[in-house]
């Protein structure tokens, strides 16, 4: 695997972890190398606190980790684990999201060089729990907000790119795929006769997503009218969704158009993304009150059934619903129902 990061500027263990969360482990090569950055942040933070080198200084990016050897790696106490999650909160400002994958990244390694090297007796990010996380409620379009966000792109016949950015909206409200996923689809991930496509997802884990009219529509009339002409038809490049210059499309991309297309409706005041799309086709799926939360697991390629349940959160509507429903909901005291007087207010 050709990595993006130098390999040769780690420790000859970290190389190693490397190659087996890669060959063994099946681990993608951006999750990799997330965590190879992560691991160079952590030993860089070390080896300042050792030289005096402020972590907030210019120098601190050039801090040489690849002389680093197994005995240092012994040394390392829980302690300094624990100070390097502080440094990463309050001095570098992470979120929940990057402390717990730099936390995974170092307890990844050290269980490494302890159960499956034997380099290390003890480990000492072993008991060091991830950081909580704060909840909240995954933002997302309402209905009305999302049949906008198709009519606008829809209605904007002067773009030559309007059918693959049609269908790309549609299949991300209406299938909850993931950015990566869906630029990742092959033309050979289509079924024939467009029943479902084949996504590969987190963890390079294959599944079935099966497709509405909706989809199977726009799909259809993106292939036969623009993907499939002549002209494309002779690229080698077997992307679903090509870029300007007949190459598989971006992240970047997809993304700069989802959000050229949010303030083109009116929305992009309200800080939607490209991810907030896939929240949105799976909020409506649950709130329609038709899709078992399991199969809501299995659509969005969930690992955990946890992860999906943030979809429970139901709306403020349904709620009410739910306190209409309560037996007790039409006992009242018609006194009661009088309104307050003013002067009592």
């Amino acid at each position: 695997m050709a990595y993006l990061v130098n390999i040769d500027e780690f420790p000859r263990v970290v190389r190693e972890f490397a190659s087996y969360k890669t060959s063994i482990q099946g681990c993608s090569q951006k999750t990799v190398e997330e965590y190879l950055l992560d691991l160079r942040t952590f030993f860089r933070y070390l080896l300042a606190k050792d030289q005096g080198i402020h972590p907030d200084s210019d120098e601190f990016v050039e801090i040489d980790i690849s002389k680093i050897d197994i005995d240092y790696i012994r040394a390392i106490r829980t302690e300094q684990i624990y100070d390097f999650l502080l440094y990463t909160g309050n001095v570098r400002k992470n979120m929940w999201a990057s402390k717990s994958r730099k936390l995974s990244a170092i307890k990844g390694l050290f269980k490494f060089l302890t159960v499956k090297r034997g380099y290390l007796e003890e480990n000492p990010a072993a008991n060091i729990e991830s950081p909580k996380r704060k909840k909240t409620l995954p933002k997302f379009l309402s209905l009305e907000e999302s049949k906008l966000l198709l009519d606008t792109v829809r209605n904007d016949v002067s773009s030559k790119s309007r059918l693959r950015d049609l269908c790309m909206i549609t299949l991300f409200l209406n299938c909850g795929m993931r950015l990566s996923e869906l630029v990742g689809l092959n033309l050979s991930d289509i079924e024939r006769e467009f029943s479902y496509i084949r996504v590969v997802g987190k963890g390079s884990k294959e599944r079935i997503i099966y497709l509405n009219g909706a989809c199977k529509h726009v799909l259809s009339e993106y292939l036969i009218n623009d993907r499939l002409t002549e002209k494309n038809r002779r690229l080698a490049e077997r992307a679903v969704f090509l870029s300007n210059r007949d190459t598989r499309i971006s992240n970047k991309t997809v993304q700069a158009m989802v959000y050229k297309y949010l303030d083109a409706s009116g929305l992009g005041s309200k800080h939607y993304s490209v991810h907030k799309l896939r929240h949105t086709a799976a909020t409506l799926m649950y709130q329609s009150g038709n899709v078992d939360i399991r199969v809501l697991k299995d659509i969005l390629g969930h690992e955990q059934l946890n992860t999906t349940q943030i979809y429970t959160h139901v709306s403020d509507k349904n709620m009410m619903n739910a306190m209409n429903e309560n037996p007790l909901a039409d006992i009242t005291d018609t006194k009661a129902d009088k309104p307050i007087p003013e002067e009592e207010v």
